[in-house]
């Protein structure tokens, strides 16, 4: 290794910095030893956060330059590194007296610290020894748009490509063996822990390759976690790994997996033979899987014809289209697309046409045809002789159905019983036509013609076959339903073609909103539809989406389809669990464009939220698993009216807020009350946080008393209270003043006598110490004023137009009582003075009667 040559400068130090500390965003950053050098606003600041904080570790304060809160910061190794890494922070809010810690645990991207000389006193001892490697990190440009590289990853990726390394507290150039040492790529890092199969293997899942009738070799397995999990399914499997399985054997087997292998090789031609060697050892599939460039992929640094990521590693960010040709230009085999990334390559042309045919039969209307079977005869002698051979005829004809002609002696298992009676093949299908009638082979042959036509029409898009190539019961579907194979491909160009007329998209499309299949978006003349449907649809609109198996792959593997009618693209949109969620989150959206043959990927998570998807019921049938519970749940939520839900619908982040607001939360396909306890100061209705509900009493106020609730329903209730009866009597009223809140139990022992804490709900939802609910009532309660109103009037106007539990009237001046509950009663109530000055209820029958008197003067 060559000398290196140190960029170490002098730095003369002529006194204390201009201000100590360092500013960023409008906070003061300061090391714990420095602390005494502030000013005495700053340091009385510091000892309230620090008291309030305890007994915690910390050698910085992030001081608000406003005053409003402090952080106390842990840099792990502050002197001895010469960038610190952050490992835990307080932060202190001085207003509401809480805190909040936040953990970065060892290993992970943490924040770290650079010119760190400004948080110390220009008299420290190593002050001068910080301030020259600033200055040298500033002279090499590396502290250039340093918001960049505020962790740790990006600045040693920053170091690193620039050629540079610090050795203490020294900033070195390095030569170009130890830049190579450094950036060297690691290529095993990529092996990242899984638990799930991967997108190949769940491909070949999909297509089902892995029924345990072949063994799949793993070409390149990293870890091993598809070997696992085929493993615990009963797929006989093996693996080989140059690092972590160096020593396994490379096996031929009938399926090869090479997925996410050739984009992490750096040099291209090995990519070419690593691609070919995996090929040599499929017997009958190889798949591969890349990865491709997203719209929302991190940039990192380039790196031959590809990037280097801030874990050392390579990877070669293919295209749809970059992946189909290279593979086809090393394997001269054309590749099926089946997912983003993923492609099948079959050794056997047969095979290829084989797997290219299944994708388009249309299964949902077999499987109607097979449940529409009858059962009986109206003729005995036809009736025996069913009978008598079920066994053999029902395979027979479920064969016939399926293939929409008459088998071949080949295609049938159980020729000999058949032959033994019926003596042909041909008398035992006569049989089976005039028992089951001529109308259920008519709608299979239709439907198998249709599944024939759009293969052979997505057939057009690859290179002409001869007709020996096709299978042999595919050469016997286009002579029975075509006659010939120049006929079938007229056919199929007729029907290509007519995908490119937009009128006639829009019109099939309009039909198969109209028939129950998808949503029918008119502003966009979209349709958007749950891909298990694609199969229900016109043969046009099935060849349309079967488009997207030439650019894409199985359009199967996404959960939504959007048709756009005008524009010739189709989009492909992903969720997490969204048979199981009433809300599934988009994480994935695929758009093809047919015309420029481009596919733009757009991933969503920390840098794209993933929306929401609103009423998912628009999308699915009523098959289609929970139907009635999601159908339940949008009931529930249109109720709230909190937004227009036609469209897209609001933000996730609005949309969460506006629930929270409401203390509602989403649990399986029901909204149900919160289940956490939220801070005093977070809304409760649109005019009012919940502190004002616990802190209006005079008595709460008088002898200081906590008195906060302590159940989530109890907040719940309250929310419910604001909603339903506060908020609107304030719309109507304008201001009120809150007299009475909620009561705990400490609460209650100091107003003894004034109320009753079992009956008027002011206690909510809190227990007892026996653990019994104080009031068994539930629900909850306020007393209020309305200055300067007649309060019977608010009594009438709340009686006609809100929902409540009860409601006391104790005069015309008085505040008065209000509460909601389970049970919604509407009870009225006037509270009479007795003699003894005690208060004596009357429930009033008529309450809209009484208090209309009552504001006429006719009752005092």
């Amino acid at each position: 290794m060559s000398e290196r040559k140190t960029l170490e400068a002098e730095v003369k130090t002529t006194g204390p910095p201009v201000a100590l500390g360092k500013r960023i965003g409008g906070y003061l950053y300061v090391h714990r030893s420095a602390c005494d050098a502030l000013d005495e606003t700053a340091k009385a600041t510091l000892s309230v956060a620090e008291e309030l904080a305890g007994e915690v570790d910390w050698n910085v304060a992030k001081l608000s330059l406003e005053g409003s809160n402090v952080s106390l910061l842990f840099y792990s190794h502050f002197f001895d590194s010469a960038f610190p890494e952050l490992a835990r922070s307080y932060r202190i809010d001085l207003a509401n007296e809480t805190m909040r810690v936040l953990d970065y645990p060892e290993g992970s991207n943490r924040p770290v610290l650079h010119r760190k000389e400004l948080l110390l006193s220009a008299e420290h001892p190593r002050y001068a020894e910080y301030a020259q490697l600033t200055a040298a990190l500033e002279r090499a440009g590396l502290l250039h748009n340093s918001h960049a590289v505020g962790y740790g990853r990006q600045w040693q990726e920053r170091l690193t490509t620039s050629g540079y390394c610090v050795e203490g507290h020294t900033l070195v150039v390095a030569d170009s063996e130890v830049v190579r040492e450094r950036s060297e790529v690691q290529r095993h890092r990529t092996a990242l822990r899984r638990y799930s199969l991967s997108r190949p293997m769940q491909a070949l899942a999909r297509h089902g390759y892995l029924d345990g009738r072949r063994v799949v070799f793993d070409y390149g397995c990293g870890r091993g976690d598809d070997l696992r999990l085929l493993e615990l399914n009963g797929v006989p499997s093996s693996g080989w790994d140059p690092h972590f399985r160096p020593g396994a054997e490379k096996v031929t087997a009938p399926i090869v997996n090479l997925g996410f292998v050739i984009n992490v090789i750096e040099q291209p031609d090995e990519r070419v033979r690593v691609l070919a060697d995996a090929f040599a050892h499929a017997q009958e599939l190889l798949v591969v899987g890349v990865m491709l460039q997203g719209t929302s992929a991190v940039e990192h640094a380039a790196f031959g014809d590809g990037v280097l990521t801030s874990r050392g590693t390579f990877q070669k960010y293919f295209s749809q289209e970059e992946c189909k040709t290279f593979i086809e230009d090393v394997l001269n085999i054309d590749p099926v697309p089946v997912s983003p990334g993923v492609f099948f390559v079959f050794r056997k042309e047969q095979d290829a046409q084989a797997f290219l045919e299944h994708r388009v039969v249309n299964r949902v209307h077999l499987q109607h045809l097979r449940q529409r079977i009858p059962v009986c005869s109206h003729e005995e002698r036809t009736e025996a002789i069913y009978r008598e051979h079920q066994s053999a005829l029902d395979p027979l004809w479920e064969l016939y159905l399926s293939l929409g002609r008459a088998p071949h002696q080949d295609e049938v298992n159980n020729l000999d019983g058949l032959l033994e009676h019926f003596g042909t093949l041909r008398r035992a299908l006569s049989f089976l036509k005039r028992y089951h009638g001529d109308e259920l082979i008519a709608e299979a042959a239709q439907s198998r013609a249709s599944d024939l036509g759009i293969y052979l029409t997505l057939q057009l898009f690859r290179p002409r076959q001869l007709f020996s190539k096709y299978s042999l019961g595919t050469q016997r579907d286009i002579k029975a339903f075509f006659s010939s194979l120049r006929m079938a491909r007229e056919s199929a160009a007729t029907l290509l073609y007519s995908i490119g007329n937009p009128d006639n998209i829009q019109a099939d499309c309009r039909a198969a909103a109209e028939s129950g299949i998808g949503c029918l978006d008119d502003e966009q003349r979209s349709l958007t539809l749950y891909t298990g449907d694609v199969e229900r649809l016109s043969e046009r609109l099935r060849v349309y989406v079967g488009c997207a198996t030439q650019l894409y792959g199985d359009p199967q593997a996404a959960d939504l389809i959007k048709i756009h009618s005008e524009t010739g693209k189709l989009s492909l949109m992903i969720y997490d669990n969204f048979e199981s969620k009433p809300l599934p989150l988009l994480v994935e959206r695929v758009k093809l464009n047919f015309r420029s043959q481009n596919i733009d990927l757009f991933e969503y998570g920390d840098e794209y939220p993933s929306p929401y998807l609103y009423n998912k019921s628009r999308y699915v049938g009523e098959e289609f698993p929970n139907y009635e519970e999601q159908k339940e749940f949008e009931h529930q939520l249109a109720e709230l009216e909190l937004f227009d839900l036609s469209g897209h619908g609001p933000r996730r982040e609005k949309f969460d807020a506006a629930l929270r607001n409401l203390r509602l939360e989403v649990q399986g396909f029901e909204l149900v009350g919160a289940t956490d306890v939220p801070l005093l100061d977070e809304p409760c209705g649109k005019y009012h946080c919940f502190r004002d509900f616990v802190e209006c009493g005079e008595t709460q106020a008088k002898h200081d008393i906590p008195n906060i609730p302590k159940e989530p329903e109890s907040y719940n209730a309250l929310a419910q209270l604001a909603r339903e009866v506060i908020d609107p009597v304030m719309d109507y009223f304008g201001g009120i003043k809150l007299t009475y809140g909620f009561c705990s139990r400490e609460l209650a022992l100091k107003v003894s006598g004034r109320n009753d804490p079992s009956r008027d709900q002011h206690a909510g939802y809190e227990y007892n110490s026996r653990g019994n609910r104080i009031c068994k009532r539930l629900g909850a309660a306020v007393d209020f004023l309305i200055e300067d109103e007649d309060m019977a009037e608010a009594a009438l106007w709340i009686y006609e137009h809100c929902a409540f539990d009860r409601l006391y009237f104790y005069g015309h001046d008085r505040p008065l009582h209000v509460s909601i509950g389970p049970e919604t009663n509407k009870l009225v109530v006037e509270m009479v003075t007795a003699f003894n000055g005690s208060k004596i209820p009357k429930v009033k029958k008529e309450p809209s009667v009484w208090l209309k008197k009552l504001l006429k003067g006719g009752i005092r």
